[in-house]
């Protein structure tokens, strides 16, 4: 389906019953990462699984910020006037979900912040380096986004008063710091790190963490 909201049009997917849960992919992605998670999740919520502005079916701007990317969600759970309702954040999806309650504080019931960080900084420093060789090659704007954005700072979580579910990998590319820093500064928080796994590989095409998430959602 589509949805015309704050300047652009977002593409998204609405599946199943219950409490609305608002999947949000990373990087380069789109929604079909969420693909056999969803297929569980709609058995209890509603899903609305979006592709980000300059993401999968969604239109192509020139704004590349994470700060519009969470204007678009917050004009999408207006323009629908969900309620009562959580946010599964992957990487990216993590970073806007944070943007957002900053700015609008308690739209969200939960939030389950997978893969997060909050400034460029927190990559680990050889993905990092590979992420500019791969700017200087390509001179791809998403990942300039990376490079440069966000610049969030620690405290600034502690104004967050939802209850939230931090997921890392073991061999994520984020510093593990990132991950203990975001948990002990939100005021409701908790971490899971996923034993063998890299930033992505326990999300993407993947329906393993959906006995947590459901636990955590109801």
């Amino acid at each position: 389906m589509k949805i015309e909201i704050n300047n652009t049009v977002l593409n998204y997917i609405k599946e199943g019953t219950g409490n609305p849960v608002i999947l949000l992919h990373g990087n380069g992605e789109d929604h079909h990462i969420f693909d056999k998670l969803i297929f569980k999740l709609k058995q209890n919520f509603t899903i609305y699984a979006i592709d980000s502005r300059n993401h999968g079916e969604s239109q192509k701007t020139e704004d590349y910020s994470y700060e519009t990317m969470a204007e678009d969600i917050y004009q999408f759970i207006r323009k629908l006037s969900l309620e009562n309702v959580s946010v599964i954040g992957f990487s990216d999806g993590a970073i806007i979900s944070i943007l957002l309650e900053l700015k609008y504080k308690n739209t969200f019931s939960k939030m389950a912040l997978l893969g997060v960080n909050l400034k460029p900084s927190d990559f680990k420093k050889s993905v990092y380096d590979y992420l500019l060789f791969e700017y200087e090659k390509n001179k791809d704007p998403l990942v300039k986004m990376m490079l440069e954005q966000p610049d969030i700072e620690l405290k600034e979580l502690a104004n967050i008063h939802v209850p939230a579910l931090v997921v890392a990998a073991q061999n994520d590319i984020y510093y593990r710091k990132t991950f203990q820093n975001i948990v002990k500064t939100l005021s409701d928080a908790r971490l899971k790190i996923m034993r063998e796994h890299d930033h992505g590989s326990y999300i993407i095409d993947q329906d393993i963490l959906y006995p947590d998430l459901k636990e955590f959602f109801q």
